[in-house]
């Protein structure tokens, strides 16, 4: 059972990812697509390289990848495990991890 904070806020994957292999990347985010929205995930951030100006970002770089952030939100905390842990999104992750690096957390939003 989640905690009372943990319902109040939303949750947050929030991914570094490495792609090594463009074609297999883009089935695994079309196979991911429909379990993140059925768990009422959204895309907030797909982006480039990030400009790190403090300390050092991981995973770090590997020649011949395309490096990208991710940052999918989802209603609450629950929601964003529920997902992640479940069968259908556990189903894409072979996928993934054929054309991608990936370090990915589960993170709990602001309820401030």
């Amino acid at each position: 059972m989640a905690e009372p904070r943990e319902a109040a806020v939303k949750g947050y994957w929030v991914a570094q990812v490495r792609v090594h292999d463009r074609t297999g990347y883009a089935a695994y985010r079309a196979a991911a697509a429909a379990p993140i929205a059925a768990a009422g995930g959204r895309l907030l951030v797909l982006g480039g390289a990030p400009e790190v100006v403090a300390g050092q970002m991981a995973p770090e770089t590997m020649p011949g990848t395309v490096p990208e952030t991710v940052i999918v939100e989802f209603p609450d905390l629950a929601a964003a495990r529920a997902c992640y842990h479940g069968a259908a999104y556990q189903a894409t992750l072979a996928l993934r991890d054929a054309a991608a690096t990936v370090s990915l957390a589960i993170v709990a939003g602001h309820a401030g």
